[in-house]
């Protein structure tokens, strides 16, 4: 794999040893790691954004700008991932990984699955926005 950086949401301090948030649009933060070549280079974060103002394409926005290629997500629904996926970042299921750097692994490894709308979250109601 080539240089990229990869967002995971994330509990608060964030980093490489962070827990996971369950849902990518109510948690604490952004954990920006970029891998080059399987290795991660770098480590940043970035604070979570309330998408109750703006709709769902507020923290897809939000990652895009900073150069975002790939979003690990625990849950998410359809009006996110579609953002997502018509900005260019792909989204991959986190699986069973419970931190930032298992996660990390996982996808280095080709372990994690993409995200897609049969995937997604269904139990919001239609045009609500959920993360």
């Amino acid at each position: 794999m080539n240089k990229a950086w990869i967002a995971v949401p994330s509990c608060a301090p964030g980093g490489i040893d962070a827990e996971i948030a369950d849902h990518f649009g109510q948690c604490d933060l952004f954990t920006l790691v970029e891998v080059d070549d399987g290795k991660v280079t770098k480590v940043d974060a970035l604070p979570g954004v309330s998408h109750q103002h703006g709709g769902c394409m507020v923290p897809v926005n939000l990652l895009s700008t900073r150069g975002v290629a790939i979003l690990i997500a625990g849950g998410m629904g359809r009006r996110p991932l579609m953002g997502f996926n018509q900005v260019g970042i792909d989204v991959y299921q986190k699986g069973a990984a419970a931190s930032v750097g298992q996660a990390i692994d996982a996808f280095v490894s080709g372990s994690l699955t993409r995200f897609s709308p049969d995937s997604s979250c269904g139990n919001h109601a239609e045009g609500e926005c959920h993360g």
